[in-house]
């Protein structure tokens, strides 16, 4: 019998959390052959990243895991063998319950934020007893032998690689989204919150001595796009041109298309978590857009990763990088940040793809999870 598993997902920040825990749900079926059974409390958050789901229902299967609508009013289900509490959402009470009824004991997972701080490793795995005699574990990922990893598919690089260095596969599947890249112009992803340094960021690119070609999926950034822009909309797939840059937005996408749309970019702007891991296999340079935390938490966050990321680099990269990430999350003027780090562009493109290789060589987070699991048994 295969062992089951659920997880919660409550969705916070639009679709950071349900991206992380569906990408997760298909992995944990296709590559350890578990029951994934996936409680979503926005299933319009989920229709987003998973087109071919029908968010009025109340439960299907996609890709071989039954997505379930987490109820007000919580069902009389069993237990499964393995529940994970993703980003420290609560657990519905009755499913406490469920979970202090069952004859065999089930593995309760805590699955936390991604951080790059210090601590992280010696919380990892860490156990916390629970009302009703129960056990809970906290399980973080990170960047680090002694935290559980980043969520990573087996063929995941390949697949990268394969896109990357196929210059028709690429534009083929760039023309399937309606984007036409004239062959002397940088392509840039943009999905952020709203920022208003984009505008000094924007301004710079027209102004540079490189064509840029900025697409921008559909997001929170877009008010701030327009009002740089000037304009009161922009119609998917509309372009619109200052200077040398060239703005394109696109309609939402599946997760696998987004993934490929940061494989086809030089660079790429993200925010969150997801599409922060996601950038990282993409083995290309990266802004990111961190979540903001009360009393500037995020920034700890941010430093602790930025010391990571770094290293390797030259002390010219390394000021640069760092000058242009603090700007961007500190909201301050981008223009001087961004034309130092295009001085040391080709080290910040190796240095990308170094560090891809680099964390490749970890345990990926559903494997470590699994091994979690059967080492509990």
């Amino acid at each position: 019998m295969r062992v089951s598993w659920d997880i919660f997902c409550s969705v916070v920040d639009n679709y950071g959390d349900i991206g992380v825990t569906w990408r997760l749900a298909r992995q944990l079926v296709a590559e350890q052959d578990f029951a994934v059974r996936l409680w979503v409390d926005d299933m319009a958050a989920f229709a987003r990243v998973c087109p071919e789901a029908d968010a009025q229902a109340d439960a299907q299967l996609q890709q071989d895991v039954q997505v379930c609508r987490w109820p007000t009013a919580w069902p009389e289900v069993a237990a499964a063998d393995v529940v994970v509490e993703a980003f420290a959402c609560q657990l519905p009470a009755a499913y406490i319950e469920a979970l202090a009824a069952r004859a065999r004991p089930s593995l309760w997972l805590n699955l936390e934020y991604l951080s790059a701080e210090d601590w992280v490793g010696g919380c990892h795995g860490l156990p916390s007893l629970q009302p009703k005699g129960l056990q809970k574990f906290f399980f973080f990922p990170g960047f680090s032998d002694d935290t559980g990893g980043l969520l990573r598919e087996a063929d995941l690089l390949e697949r990268r690689r394969n896109l990357q260095s196929n210059a028709a596969v690429r534009q083929a599947f760039l023309q399937r989204l309606g984007v036409v890249v004239q062959a002397d112009s940088r392509l840039i992803s943009l999905f952020a919150y709203e920022n208003v340094a984009l505008a000094s960021w924007l301004t710079a690119l027209a102004a540079g001595p490189q064509r840029s070609h900025l697409l921008v999926p559909e997001g929170r950034v877009l008010g701030d796009l327009l009002r740089w822009l000037q304009l009161d909309g922009l119609p998917p797939e509309a372009l619109q041109v200052r200077g040398h840059v060239t703005v394109q937005v696109l309609p939402f996408v599946s997760q696998d298309d987004y993934d490929r749309l940061l494989w086809s970019c030089d660079f790429n702007v993200v925010r969150g978590e997801d599409s922060f891991v996601r950038a990282q296999w993409a083995g290309r340079p990266l802004l990111w857009h961190i979540y903001t935390q009360a009393e500037n938490a995020h920034l700890d966050k941010l430093e602790a990763f930025l010391a990571l990321y770094s290293r390797g680099l030259s002390a010219p990269a390394s000021v640069a990088l760092l000058s242009q990430w603090r700007a961007w999350n500190s909201a301050t003027d981008m223009a001087a940040s961004w034309q130092a780090l295009e001085k040391v562009w080709s080290q910040l493109v190796e240095h990308a793809e170094s560090w891809c290789t680099q964390q490749a060589k970890q345990t990926d987070l559903a494997t470590a999870l699994a091994q979690f699991y059967r080492n509990w048994l």
